[in-house]
């Protein structure tokens, strides 16, 4: 089964689907989740999936070969369960590729021929298929297999909190006659060498759950479990109630992410991707023995934090998704960072991995005091909680007083790389790490007055315009016909990255429309999104989202939501599904969780313009395309409350703003003029 797997993979990866590429492979299904239906133009077919709860993650690679069966390989991942030396990619992982099916009997033969019919994704994977019995058939035309007797749905899923894998299998009897099904006893599992396990050894293992033999009537069906764990070798397995797991699982889904943060656009492909990427975003959380530690997963980032992927992409996020845990995980991981100001002003640590008791620093100052400013002062604006804000105000001030301390004569701000960490030339300042230094002295000065600080709120402002005039001066460029800006000095191609200035606003108009015109234009955009570096093969994702942001900030709604669109149906309904991912070639496009705040943040940050200015009050530069007549936000959770935001549009011209909280009155905002803003104060 694993060699059939490993085939599948090898087989699609050379290109046999290309000719079903170009249509989309899933749809949207009732509900919130999304559903492929194999046909033998579709097939075969491979894909890769993450999911995570807070004790233990998985990667899902599966896939349905040329004659319509399924196969699948699990790797577990338990961060917590640390391995030697204990590092950044130290989580104990194993692969199981372990075929369940085959080891059921019906009476007193193996399943044979499956054919599947449907795969779903909706906080699950699910996978229905309907099977034969006999021996085996090999060589044998298709055409020529036994009737089908039984179907079987199997659901895959992690456990919401503890450390288990979970599948979900219900075999139904689909014949005429009776059947008599055996669903053996199983156990398998392995004990890792204690030399390599920070607590020793450890043992995974996997088990049958509700083996016996049944009897089918026609029409009787008969559920059973499988459950894959890893525990310290001398402790006990879990024996969990897997409906009680399931049932957690998808109340987390159906509640929380369905209940919070509501996108309701004419684009049902833009609404149903941002509901996948609020659940990707949040679910990859985990309780480690330094609190909650978001993490991007991807078998390599786990119980550890980055001053890219949390500080400054997913934590600003979540006080609009309004999840506690991710609140809490927001907070706990600045209190990390926090740990190492000091008074020298040294770089702070680029990550804080194994559980909090370890740093990583490997790629220098990457720009992370200027990462952490700008996504602290964010948070705790959104936030709306004034003892968090004024827990992280320290951090923030220490964040930008170490960047000030790096300004170039140029008035930029120098840094030994960017977040990809020496992939690409960034020269001595890139326009990014100096971007979020702006982006963080904004934030910092709306949050100093609200926190009392209005001296230091007026000179960060000063800071703020000086060095916006210094970023046009030192990057602004004509590049490749188009007027925009250069990454750094020296620099002779387009860089995605060339999209920061958009989400603040500042350049002239005409660098505006340069920028936007170069990252749409056909040197960087490619179907899955933009090239990292004009004439290279490369795409990351963060940048994608980031410039889909900007160019919605800056008020060129139609672009940016042609742009969405087709990225959000090659991500939701394309052959790699359902989130955003990391990149390509690096990675193989893993579902790297911060991504999909990221792809939030277009449409609260982007699309709804929110800027925050104060713990109850924020500006909104609704930047809606001319094709929609409304669009709404239902059930932002940010500044300390629950409201709405409707956009719709006037006969007379502009938007029309509403802002409704649960039992006040509305607050209607009418705005005449393209890209233009209103600021909106929530009550105490």
């Amino acid at each position: 089964m694993l060699k059939r797997l490993l085939n599948l993979f090898l087989f699609v990866a050379a290109g046999t689907s290309a000719a079903v590429a170009a249509q989309p492979r899933w749809t949207l299904s009732p509900g919130g989740g999304i559903e492929w239906r194999p046909t033998a133009e579709t097939l075969p077919h491979a894909d890769h999936i993450e999911m995570s709860g807070e004790s233990m993650a998985f990667v899902l690679r599966w896939g349905v070969d040329a004659d319509g069966a399924f196969a699948c390989e699990r790797s577990l991942v338990f961060p917590m369960l640390r391995t030697l030396p204990n590092l950044t990619h130290s989580s104990l992982m194993y692969r199981m590729g372990t075929d369940i099916p085959s080891l059921l009997g019906v009476d007193g033969l193996s399943l044979r021929n499956e054919r599947v019919e449907s795969v779903s994704i909706d906080g699950a994977l699910t996978v229905r298929s309907i099977w034969a019995l006999g021996r085996s058939n090999v060589g044998a035309a298709r055409k020529s297999a036994p009737t089908p007797v039984v179907s079987m749905t199997r659901t895959v899923f992690p456990s919401p909190r503890l450390p288990l894998m979970c599948e979900r299998y219900v075999v139904r009897n689909i014949s005429q006659r009776p059947l008599e099904l055996f669903i053996p006893e199983f156990s398998q599992s392995v004990e890792t060498d204690p030399a390599k396990g920070l607590d020793g050894s450890y043992t995974v293992r996997a088990d049958i759950g509700g083996s016996g033999t049944v009897r089918l009537e026609p029409a009787d069906s008969v559920t059973f479990d499988v459950v894959f764990q890893a525990f310290r070798t001398g402790e006990e397995p879990l024996r969990p109630d897997v409906a009680k797991e399931l049932a957690g699982r998808m109340d987390f889904v159906h509640g929380t992410v369905d209940g919070n943060l509501v996108l309701e656009t004419p684009d049902e492909y833009i609404d149903r991707e941002f509901r996948f990427a609020k659940l990707r975003a949040s679910e990859s959380i985990f309780l480690t023995r330094g609190g909650y530690m978001h993490a991007p997963g991807g078998e390599s980032y786990y119980a550890a934090l980055w001053a890219n992927d949390q500080a400054e992409y997913v934590n600003p996020f979540f006080p609009y998704f309004g999840y506690e845990t991710g609140n809490a995980s927001a907070l706990n991981s600045f209190r990390h960072f926090a740990r190492f100001m000091n008074p020298d002003y040294r770089p702070i640590p680029s990550s804080i991995i194994a559980e909090g008791v370890d740093i990583w620093d490997g790629a220098g100052d990457r720009g992370d005091a200027a990462m952490i400013a700008c996504g602290a002062s964010r948070y705790a604006l959104a936030r709306g909680s004034r003892a968090e804000a004024e827990e992280l105000w320290p951090l923030i001030e220490w964040c930008l007083e170490y960047c000030r301390r790096q300004v170039t004569p140029a008035g930029v701000v120098a840094s030994d790389t960017d977040e990809l960490e020496g992939r690409f030339p960034t020269g001595d300042a890139n326009l990014c790490t100096s971007t979020l230094y702006c982006d963080g002295l904004i934030s910092a000065a709306h949050l100093g007055r609200e926190l009392g600080h209005a001296a230091l709120a007026r000179k960060y402002e000063a800071r703020a315009r000086r060095l916006a005039a210094a970023i046009e001066n030192y990057f602004g460029a004509d590049m490749c016909g188009y007027r925009t800006y250069r990454y750094y000095a020296g620099n002779t191609v387009l860089r995605s990255w060339i999209c920061m200035p958009l989400i603040l606003g500042i350049g002239s108009p005409e660098r505006t429309a340069g920028t936007v015109a170069a990252l749409t234009g056909p040197e960087l955009m490619t179907d899955d999104g933009l090239l990292t570096a004009q004439g290279d093969a490369t795409f990351w994702d963060r940048s994608t989202l980031y410039a889909l942001r900007g160019i919605y900030y800056a008020g060129e709604a139609d672009r940016a939501t042609e742009f969405l669109h087709s990225y959000s149906c090659r991500r939701l309904a394309g052959d790699h599904v359902p989130y955003p991912i990391e990149a390509w070639p690096e990675g193989s496009q893993r579902h790297l969780s911060a991504e999909s705040g990221l792809y939030c943040r277009v449409v609260t940050e982007g699309m709804f313009g929110i800027r925050p200015v104060g713990l109850r009050s924020f500006d909104i530069k609704p930047s809606m395309p001319s094709s929609w007549n409304s669009m709404a936000l239902r059930h932002v959770r940010a500044f300390g409350s629950d409201f709405d935001i409707e956009v719709e549009r006037r006969a007379e011209g502009g938007v029309r703003v509403r802002v409704a909280v649960a039992g006040e009155e509305p607050r209607i905002f009418d705005i005449s003029q393209p890209g233009g803003a209103v600021r909106v104060t929530l009550a105490e």
